[in-house]
């Protein structure tokens, strides 16, 4: 029996790999180089594709779910990211 995935969990799945891929590949990188101020660098830009993937995925997740989720619920969640992103940014 074949079980069937909906498509938009298929690219919730393929962004997370992909994210991982990408953390891991920067992981090695880091090693490679061996510096410190590479190193920091490259953690630099990994930061900004951590936030990216989160909007994207839970982007993807809600219009997947839209017909599911009451309104309250989506700016809720919208709310969370947009706190968890602030967060990331304050000092």
């Amino acid at each position: 029996m074949v079980q069937v995935i909906e498509k938009a969990l298929l690219f919730i799945i393929l962004l997370r790999l992909l994210s991982g891929s990408v953390e891991i590949t920067a992981a090695m990188f880091m090693l490679k180089f061996n510096d410190l101020e590479k190193a920091f660098y490259i953690n630099t830009l990994l930061a900004l594709v951590g936030p990216v993937i989160l909007i994207v995925t839970t982007g993807i997740g809600l219009i997947g779910l839209a017909e599911k989720i009451s309104m309250t619920r989506i700016v809720c969640l919208f709310a969370g990211i947009f706190l968890i992103l602030f967060s990331l940014n304050s000092k």
